[in-house]
């Protein structure tokens, strides 16, 4: 990396981006400052609780025993799957940790300075549609609460027709969610922390609240875990494989935009360990408790009821008395806070990188929050839901697109990159640029992107509906390994074929930790600790040159 382009990135910092980069810069996209850099492995452990904390990975991780696995079974599945895709989380974040960028401006080293732009929009909408899903539980998290305090808001005349997912009272409680929303999208995304580690608490205090409600409800902890399996042979043997492969391809948001969030860290390796334990020991005790508690259910009322919501509301309709209505009130009030984090780490914090990405010079990334908050609203997500299953089964086949991306991301930056990348070239749309590529798009990652989808979209249009045969519905379930193994495949050899400008043969090239150059120290120990951030040239001059070059005006 040239001394003086890292410098020019500044420049062009300070006075705006001008002419064609207006659309590729402005300060919420490029490199975080040190300021901005206050997370730890501590917070990322904490985050992996408070996102896994949430009401659909509470009845997901017991969806596998309402088909037939015991609650032993199914929780094995979700544990190795979760394991499996923790360390593409990992993987595909380090760039993210290393140079302190998020996944749009990541997009740009792999298809290119405007190529980025679809895979951007992509993710955008789907974060944007996911949040107003988010909205539509936390909303009915918010009418269980409602309901404990006022027991005549059941009684309200539903207006919302059949196809709703929320009646007219539970629209208010997604009324009242979305406000509370938007008052925590104010807060700077480097001071959640605390609010990240109260969320742990409440979660540890609410949940065990209703697992022991529960379980002891249920006659205690033995019946709940004896219910065995009610499927055998290689039907079972299928289904165990089918979840196992679901609790990594559930999480393939996370791994495409891992970015996203590792960039927030102190320190590159400041994010492994919470990463790699963090998040399936989360999800382990999420699905643990929902395992048990929907375990429970079958004891309590004679059927499965996988949904915590539903379960609540149920408790306290058959039983309304002050006890019941305040156990269920504090439950739900948990989901709600862990709703609303879901809802900002996984979807707001996504689509507000990605807009900002689209349009730098009308929208922060602050700006691309309100912007998800309002779009999610008004595309009437509640019917979404309830009247078209189909569209919820397109939502979670998501995946082999996902897995497309991250493939080739994952290829560029760990065997063509080699760890390295330019980053005042990820801001410029001038020709001499490492990825302006052929007039900005890099044809090498579309044709690796499309041909990792294929193997995969006939079981997607099956999983939508479309018949298919069985091999084909089998096939399917590893969609998500298939999609990130050929899309990385194709790209390699395309770039054997075809190198690209950044791309080396041999060696690791990634610097210990990228620094803007407005914040560097060239001094001493300073020195060092940049490494990666200058050009090797650079660094290996005599400290007097090094000072002659800093002294030079930008």
């Amino acid at each position: 990396m040239s001394f003086f382009r890292n410098r020019s990135i500044v420049a062009r910092g300070a006075e705006g981006a001008k002419g064609n980069d207006v659309w590729l810069d402005n300060d919420d996209l490029r490199p975080l400052k040190l300021d901005d850099r206050t997370w730890t492995n501590n917070t990322y452990l904490t985050f992996w609780f408070s996102a896994a904390a949430t009401v659909s990975n509470w009845y997901g991780a017991s969806a596998a025993q309402a088909l037939g696995l015991s609650m032993w079974e199914s929780l094995a599945c979700s544990l190795g799957g979760q394991l499996l895709i923790a360390i593409v989380i990992t993987a595909n974040g380090r760039a993210g940790a290393v140079y302190h960028i998020g996944f749009p401006i990541l997009n740009r080293a792999s298809f290119g300075i405007y190529g980025a732009w679809w895979p951007t929009f992509n993710r955008a909408v789907m974060a944007m549609v996911w949040n107003g899903v988010n909205a539509v539980q936390g909303g009915q998290c918010v009418y269980v609460m409602l309901h404990a305090i006022f027991p005549s808001i059941a009684r309200i005349r539903n207006t919302m027709g059949p196809g709703s997912a929320l009646t007219s009272a539970g629209m208010i409680g997604f009324v009242i969610f979305w406000l509370i929303t938007c008052l925590f999208l104010v807060i700077p995304v480097p001071k959640m922390r605390v609010l990240v580690y109260a969320k742990l608490v409440v979660f540890v205090v609410s949940a065990f609240a209703m697992l022991g409600w529960c379980v002891g409800r249920a006659g205690g902890l033995g019946p709940v875990a004896s219910h065995g399996s009610t499927v055998h042979g290689s039907e079972k043997a299928w289904l165990i494989l089918r979840f196992l492969m679901l609790g990594a391809a559930n999480c393939a948001t996370f791994a495409s935009n891992a970015a996203d969030f590792q960039r927030y860290t102190k320190k590159p390796n400041g994010v492994i360990l919470g990463n790699l334990l963090g998040f399936p020991v989360a999800n382990l005790m999420v699905g643990l408790i929902g395992n048990i508690v929907g375990a429970s259910s079958q004891n309590i009322f004679g059927e499965l009821v996988w949904n915590p919501l539903d379960l609540l509301d149920r408790f306290q309709t058959t039983n309304y008395t002050p006890a019941n209505r305040a156990g269920c009130f504090f439950i739900a009030l948990m989901f709600v806070y862990c709703a609303i984090f879901s809802s900002i780490f996984e979807n707001s914090l996504p689509a507000g990188n990605d807009l900002a990405a689209l349009f730098p010079k009308y929208i922060t990334i602050r700006i691309g929050f309100f912007i998800c908050a309002v779009v999610s609203f008004a595309l009437n997500p509640w019917y979404l839901l309830g009247s078209a299953s189909i569209f919820v089964s397109f939502l979670a086949s998501y995946q082999i697109f996902l897995s497309a991306i991250t493939g080739v991301l994952l290829c560029n930056y760990y065997l063509v990159a080699r760890g390295y990348l330019e980053i005042p070239d990820l801001f410029t749309s001038s020709k001499s640029g490492a990825y302006y590529f052929y007039h900005g798009w890099n044809f090498r990652a579309y044709i690796a992107y499309i041909i990792g989808v294929i193997p995969n979209f006939y079981g997607f249009l099956n999983n939508m509906g479309v018949g298919a045969p069985i091999s084909v519905t089998r096939f399917y379930y590893f969609a998500y390994w298939v999609g990130l193994i050929v899309s990385a495949g194709v790209y390699w050899l395309l770039c054997k074929l075809s190198p690209v400008p950044v791309s080396y043969n041999s060696g690791w090239k990634e610097p210990k930790d990228y620094i803007r150059p407005d914040e560097q120290v060239l001094d001493g120990q300073a020195l060092e600790d940049l490494e990666g951030s200058i050009s090797l040239q650079t660094k290996q001059m005599p400290a007097e040159k090094v000072k002659d070059l800093q002294d030079l005006p930008s």
